[in-house]
């Protein structure tokens, strides 16, 4: 079949960019990077982008890792092996290894890709789609790479509206009637308003598509820059505003999502907003559909048995409202209230746990009460544990977050057992 007669996401590649530790999320990211933070009952965050890609139709994805990357390579092994080779589909994991120099690890975003141009000129790809590892949202990209075949552009951006003083974090862009993008700032201290929208800006979404040859040559000249940072929103891209053409896609254009719904996009990179992501799953109608098979998020399934509930007594009876619960979870005796329980959740007669996000392997003490919480996985709660209700007393040993989250790990209730 001739290469133009094919959609352009089969003449495309993913790579997703997961190296980032996450250092907003605390404790959670102690041990694993960000993107291999669970989320949701049973996904991973990185989930997302790869399910987008394969949604998409883009079968060829390279995920680069870095920061404390076992776990996120663990879960892409067990559940992303499913792609067959003889396809020509794939996925492969791309570790900072020294491949440049033997002290030299990714020294940015763009260099990450610069580390492995060998490895995706061997992917004989048309499109290169850069992605973030790190956000919860359903996109389709096949429509972004529409747009930059139709455009001319040399980089499309992904973006989308935020309010303005929430660009800080964030590359902000202004753009012209057609879309151009006529300047980008990376995380300015005070972003520019969109023209007639003075509360609003326009975000990067860390989304980039270009054409591979276009930039193979780009990387190529970066990394002989030794006054670059080497990384796409830093260097890469204001570069192509004033050189080039850079064009901007609205998340509005390609957002998955229910008829009459608001567009989807979370940054869950803080614990106050991994908690109210999770949380908010418990709705009776939640913004964010888990449940769609026309874009199902794809994870690794661990083999486990039925959710339980067990005992029916007063003060003694599982339960659980408005929440999500996990296979492999069992509710002895528990109440659950607005709360998310990951697999393999073990709790015990007479606890309480409300707008709580539980992690997986967790077990749950009697007579324990969690309230506006999140516990990392393989904790054991303790007996008659108490969080939730003053918050001074919980911050002598717990993480207790500017929104009143309280984040508990193991080490944290070893500290407070040596204590007492």
């Amino acid at each position: 079949m001739p290469q133009t007669h094919r959609r352009l996401s089969q003449r495309s590649m993913a790579f997703v960019l997961a190296g980032g530790r996450g250092s907003r999320l605390r404790e959670l990211t102690d041990r694993r990077v960000k993107p291999a933070v669970y989320f949701g009952g049973k996904a991973r965050i990185i989930d997302f982008a790869l399910s987008n890609a394969m949604n998409s139709g883009i079968r060829k994805i390279a995920v680069a890792t870095q920061y404390k990357a076992h776990s996120l390579i663990r879960h892409c092994q067990r559940g992303w092996s499913f792609f067959r080779a003889e396809r020509n589909e794939f996925l492969d994991i791309l570790p900072a290894s020294q491949r440049v120099s033997e002290s030299m690890w990714y020294r940015g975003t763009a260099d990450a890709v610069t580390q492995n141009i060998d490895i995706v000129d061997g992917y004989d790809v048309d499109y290169v789609v850069i992605l973030a590892g790190d956000h919860i949202y359903k996109m389709d990209y096949e429509l972004m790479l529409q747009q930059h075949v139709d455009s001319g552009a040399d980089v499309t951006v992904g973006c989308l509206t935020v309010p303005r003083m929430e660009a800080v974090a964030f590359g902000v862009m202004h753009v012209d009637e057609d879309g151009r993008i006529t300047s980008f700032l990376e995380k300015p201290k005070d972003p520019p308003s969109i023209p007639g929208q003075p509360d609003k800006a326009l975000a990067s979404m860390g989304i980039y598509v270009f054409s591979w040859k276009y930039l193979r040559e780009l990387l190529s000249r970066d990394a002989e820059n030794d006054e670059s940072s080497h990384d796409f929103g830093t260097d890469l891209i204001p570069d192509i505003v004033r050189n080039g053409k850079a064009i901007a896609h609205r998340f509005d254009d390609s957002c998955v999502r229910a008829e009459g719904r608001e567009a989807y996009w979370r940054d869950v990179g803080t614990v106050d907003a991994f908690w109210q992501a999770n949380i908010d799953l418990t709705n009776f109608d939640p913004e964010l559909n888990l449940w769609d098979r026309d874009w199902p998020i794809w994870t690794y399934s661990e083999s486990a048995p039925p959710a339980k509930f067990i005992h029916d007594e007063k003060d003694r009876r599982g339960s659980a409202v408005s929440s999500m619960v996990s296979g492999g979870c069992i509710i002895s005796g528990t109440e659950v209230r607005n709360s998310l329980l990951f697999t393999q959740v073990h709790t015990n007669s007479y606890s309480v746990l409300d707008h709580t996000v539980v992690l997986p392997y967790v077990t749950v003490a009697r007579h324990a009460r969690l309230k506006n919480a999140v516990i990392d996985a393989g904790v054991t709660i303790p007996e008659g544990l108490v969080v939730g209700e003053d918050p001074e007393e919980d911050a002598k040993f717990f993480r207790v977050s500017e929104g009143g989250v309280t984040l508990i790990t193991q080490a944290m209730l070893d500290t407070r057992a040596a204590s007492l």
